[in-house]
């Protein structure tokens, strides 16, 4: 197989983090790396052997030897990007959430399809090993007919920068477009709609929150101007419901992880708790008119997936998927389409805070402006 040429477009935190599963990857080189900040753009790519700089993203765009550009920006910066990657003829990887507003992130797959282009976007809970075997499960109909939903996400305390982690930049809605769940929420509503087919969103209500005590310097410091819990409800077709909620910041010892229900049985996910263990994933079932309620050897489910199949990394990380696809070995799951309807969501979550009531798919499709800033 040809050797994948990528072109990495932001050497912060994440990039570092995509430059790192990169190294792990056969049939992949780095050859090029942007930022604005040409010292650590230089150190990032001494580190890790890649050959070009660039501070100007357009003029790395240029590059004929790239195949594949992978954005690592804050989400306001996706759109703007990913848009003059496809139209330069590259497949592109960007980080989660597809951008920071569903009018940024339909324009990214529209243009990805009419470029004929590839676009995967990081949601990296869709291989966990939870995931693909309650994925498993459903597709062995051992759910029956779904038909309710749960999506978790717990910090005890862990607001990116007010708290010490992460820059301020994801606390601003300039940058980021939102907080909790365009940060972390993304994973786990995303992971849902996977499990259930993506099914179209009807209706959706739902509250934003800020409102534990942070440092006064740091909030002024940081202009944080977005929600650090989210709670909400939507309606899908066919009948399905989705409970959501998600923190930064939340007063309890920890949530129960996500979960989905069928008419023949369940699953939950492994929860974050503070300080302890995760809940585990378990099944649950009735047979003989017993209830079971089962746990599962995932260490032996992912060992068996792997030795079963003829291309055991595509499915091991977001990152080994994308150019396992690349490479031709597997089809790409729908990334670009899940994190569409996430988007969806998310904003419908934020319209139903700022208008006081449920909304329409409809109208949060009408509503949605672009956020995007243009390097």
């Amino acid at each position: 197989m040809d050797t994948i040429k990528i072109g990495i477009i932001g050497a912060g935190q994440i990039g570092k983090a995509h430059l790192e599963e990169y190294v792990n990857i056969p049939g992949v080189e780095v050859i090029a790396i942007c930022d604005i900040n040409l010292d650590e753009a230089k150190r990032v790519a001494a580190k890790y052997s890649v050959s070009k700089v660039y501070t100007d993203y357009r003029e790395m765009l240029q590059q004929q030897k790239l195949d594949a550009i992978d954005v690592c920006l804050h989400n306001n910066y996706h759109m703007p990007v990913t848009i003059a990657a496809l139209e330069a003829g590259m497949h592109v990887y960007c980080e989660k959430p597809i951008a920071g507003s569903y009018a940024d992130g339909l324009k990214m797959l529209e243009t990805a399809k009419a470029c004929g282009k590839l676009l995967h976007i990081q949601l990296a809970h869709l291989f966990h090993i939870e995931t693909r075997v309650a994925k498993q499960l459903i597709d062995a109909g051992k759910l029956g007919k779904l038909y309710h939903a749960r999506s978790t996400g717990f910090r005890r305390r862990n607001r990116p920068y007010i708290d010490g982690y992460g820059s301020a930049a994801f606390t601003r809605k300039e940058t980021a477009g939102g907080g909790a769940l365009y940060d972390m929420g993304v994973y786990h509503i995303a992971r849902m709609l996977y499990l259930m087919g993506n099914p179209k969103v009807e209706r959706i209500v739902g509250r934003t929150y800020q409102e534990m005590a942070m440092d006064e310097e740091r909030r002024l410091r940081s202009g944080f101007d977005v929600e650090e819990m989210a709670a909400g409800l939507v309606c899908l077709e066919g009948g399905i419901t989705l409970d959501i909620i998600e923190s930064w910041a939340l007063q309890l010892g920890g949530l129960e992880g996500s979960a989905i229900v069928g008419s023949e049985g369940g699953i939950r996910l492994s929860g974050a708790v503070s300080d302890r263990e995760k809940h585990g994933f378990s099944f649950h079932t009735t047979i003989a008119d017993l209830d079971m309620d089962c746990t599962i050897n995932l260490e032996r489910a992912e060992w068996r997936q792997r030795m079963l199949s003829r291309y055991p990394d595509a499915y091991i990380s977001s990152q080994h998927h994308w150019i396992a696809a690349l490479q031709g070995q597997v089809a790409l799951l729908p990334t670009a389409d899940i994190a569409l309807n996430t988007m969806l969501i998310s904003e419908g979550l934020y319209y139903s805070q700022q208008i006081g009531r449920e909304v329409s798919a409809e109208e949060v499709i009408q509503a949605s402006k672009s956020t995007s800033i243009v390097l």
